[in-house]
């Protein structure tokens, strides 16, 4: 027990030893652990001398890709492979995966995060914790929380209404933490409304571990602690990185004078214990590279989304069929993101070489952006013409300026597409780019993102169709950036930026202004067609059958959105409550069976402080995505037991909406109406319209009016008796 330490070596102990070490007490048996980057590899630091520069390991798809899958099982499996090669390389915690939303396309860390939607977000990421964490390693679940933008990442104040951030900002982090329990949650840099994520006792105390039940280690982002007293008394356990002597004394000193509970200090010095421990007790391993690289390739494939294939230019065919190949990321391939994240694969694919091992036609290639002649020539001689273009960076520490393409990029699709009505797009890019400008020149589009090491196989594979795209969009491609709901406040200004579209995050901003969109949420091609049936199922139960009504076998990602018309608080129009991932057979029919959470349903009410389910008529629409609604019902939920006290400043309006107070009020009104009271009273009380004119008006402010009984015993005891 950490009890039977010092306080000098609990405060040690709270602290790394190294960048990617814990602190150990060989007198306590406690020996030093090793936590790394992932979310998507493991990259263990290679040398002293370079950070970013790890041992080779498998750079499996960014979230941007992986997410795109729509698949829970999928992500699994992924985190399965991760936890293997964390074994191999005897590592205990792996920083991953990262939940935070994509509240603006601008975000230089999209790439590493899911999706605009915190239901999608929270399914993938639990069953990718759920993976790894089967192996014997830790998750770290990050960034907690409100951490959705680079610029000014370690002061910026993320100012957030209480019902935004429950139900759009925490909700992802709340279903990974009830039902992963990752070993470790790393706190933010950012401030929320003003406090700093890693001194947040309301975060980290209150909501984490007291509503949520969370058992594990809080950690730090590297750098995010401020002050280390006032962090471990809102209830961090371990800062990152270290060592930090000045922090252990001054959590000496603390203890020493009162102002820190020792209590506290010896609680976060026994979850690093905890830790310890629990790492102490996985199996060292090896793992297949060819095997993981396979399931990276897998991945890539399932990632890729298709965004247009007019005339079905798409698949390509094996042979007799001249392909130019146009642009350099066909050749050099961008396959991750900048940052902490950054991989050392294990091996890498590019398009270009898989093209050509793929058809016994003619393959070219010109490398393009800063050449576009020879790139247009090629285009002119041949069939088709494969363009490969994209961002050129998305990296941590910095916010994208712009969703447009590379000037240079988009000169190469007007100058090719001009020559060669067969242009297909081929974009790599990790977060969403406008398309609004040039897709109307060219038949097919196919969004790569950045795919992970195998992604130049799967690029082919899909290219070929050996693979039918089944990926699908977890964020919305927008006409012009002025059009997305965060456009007008982010990244802020002075050290605060403000969430001013609310609930409104991505979709839910565009639908709910009809605002038109390039691509909306959840969609995306196949080389084939599905079609949908009608609704059945009971309750919270929608069964749906789906039909494979063309002839290649393939994925449909069916979709279920839930709203509910006359609602007494803001809604969206839709949001996403379940989906399914289904593979159909050519000419098959499937019942697909989806069920929504009943909890998922719920709003958090402001004025009780709790999550509340509405009673009402729920309208949960089936689609593709979240503008191609395929099929509709109604399902009547019941609602929790909602009673707000009334108060004295509860307005005449809220006294008569609850049943309690309009039986008292009314008897009030109607002895004044009969004469009983002040001739003022009388008349208001008598006068619909005066009556009317009242319901905003808090009742304590009727004391004003001469006469009133609303006035000081007998007010209290007006509150008491609606309340009793």
């Amino acid at each position: 027990m950490t009890s039977e330490l010092s306080v000098a070596d609990q405060a040690a102990l709270t602290s790394g030893s190294d960048f990617w070490h814990t602190t150990g007490v060989e007198s306590a048996g406690l020996p030093v652990i090793t936590v790394t980057d992932g979310p998507h590899g493991v990259r263990v630091q290679a040398s002293e001398g370079d950070l970013l520069a790890g041992v080779p390991a498998t750079c499996f798809p960014p979230a941007v890709a992986s997410a795109s899958t729509w698949d829970p099982e999928l992500l699994r499996r992924m985190g399965e492979a991760l936890g293997d090669e964390c074994r191999a390389m005897d590592v205990a915690v792996l920083l991953g995966p990262g939940v935070n939303l994509k509240r603006s396309p601008l975000g230089g860390r999209n790439f590493e995060y899911f999706s605009e939607d915190p239901i999608l977000t929270g399914a993938l990421a639990t069953e990718w914790v759920r993976g790894l964490q089967s192996k014997g390693v830790g998750a770290s679940l990050k960034h907690f929380a409100v951490n959705n933008q680079e610029t000014d990442r370690m002061r910026i104040s993320a100012d957030v209404d209480e019902r935004t951030l429950r139900e759009m900002y925490l909700r992802a982090f709340h279903r990974v933490v009830t039902k992963a329990q990752p070993w470790t949650v790393m706190c933010a840099y950012n401030r929320i409304n003003g406090v700093y994520a890693s001194q947040n006792r309301w975060l980290l105390t209150d909501v984490l571990r007291g509503e949520w039940g969370f058992e594990g280690l809080v950690v730090s982002d590297w750098g995010a602690v401020v002050d280390r007293v006032a962090a471990v008394r809102a209830g961090l356990d371990l800062a990152m990185p270290g060592p930090d002597a000045t922090g252990d004394r001054a959590l000496v000193e603390a203890v020493e004078a009162g102002t820190l509970d020792g209590a506290a200090l010896r609680t976060s010095a026994e979850r690093v214990r905890d830790l310890i421990v629990k790492a102490g007790k996985r199996e060292t391993g090896s793992y297949d590279a060819a095997a993981h690289h396979a399931l990276a390739r897998e991945i890539a494939g399932r990632a890729i989304v298709l965004l247009k294939n007019d005339g079905g230019l798409l698949p390509l065919r094996a042979e007799g069929q001249t392909i130019a190949v146009l642009g350099e990321f066909a050749r050099t391939p961008r396959y991750q993101g900048g940052g902490s994240s950054q991989i050392t694969p294990t091996r890498l694919d590019d398009a270009l070489t898989q093209i050509q091992a793929s058809t016994s036609a003619a393959v070219t290639f010109a490398a393009g952006y800063d050449d576009p002649a020879e790139a247009v020539e090629l285009a002119r001689a041949s069939d088709v013409a494969l363009v490969f273009v994209g961002s050129v960076h998305e990296t941590e520490g910095a916010d994208r300026d712009s969703l447009d393409l590379p000037a240079e990029h988009l000169a190469l699709i007007e100058q090719v597409a001009a020559v060669n009505p067969n242009t297909v797009v081929v974009l790599s890019n990790g977060a969403v780019l406008l398309t609004s400008g040039w897709e109307s020149q060219v038949p097919a589009i196919v969004e790569g993102w950045l795919l992970g090491q195998a992604g130049g196989s799967a690029i082919a594979d899909v290219l070929f169709g050996r693979v039918n795209p089944s990926g699908r969009l977890t964020e919305t491609i927008p006409v012009k950036l002025a059009d997305h709901p965060s456009y007008l406040d982010f990244p802020g200004e002075h050290g605060h930026v403000r969430y001013g579209e609310g609930l409104h995050v991505g979709y839910r901003g565009f639908d709910a202004r009809e605002t038109p969109v390039a691509y909306p949420f959840g969609f995306g091609l196949s080389y084939t067609t599905f079609s949908y049936g009608s609704v059945a199922g009971d309750g919270l139960e929608v069964r749906v059958p789906v039909t494979n009504t063309g002839s290649a076998d393939g994925r449909e990602v069916v979709q279920v959105y839930a709203s509910l018309p006359g609602s007494k608080v803001r809604r969206a129009p839709r949001e996403l409550k379940a989906f399914a991932n289904v593979a159909i057979a050519a000419g098959e029919t499937v019942e697909v069976v989806l069920h929504v959470d009943r909890d998922d349903l719920a709003y958090w009410d402001t004025r009780l402080g709790r999550w509340v389910v509405e009673d009402g008529d729920y309208v949960f629409e089936v689609g593709a995505s979240s503008r191609d609604i395929r099929a509709t019902v109604t399902r009547h939920v019941d609602g929790d037991e909602v009673r707000v006290p009334l108060t004295a400043d509860s307005s005449v309006g809220e006294w008569f909406a609850d049943p309690r107070g309009a039986a008292l009020l009314g008897e009030l009104f109607a002895a004044a109406a009969a004469g009983a009271g002040d001739s003022t009273m009388a008349a208001m009380a008598s006068d619909p319209g005066m009556l009317m004119m009242l319901n905003s008006l808090p009742l304590s402010r009727m004391a004003m009016f001469p006469g009133s009984p609303f006035t000081g015993d007998a007010l209290a005891g007006l509150v008491k008796a609606a309340n009793d």
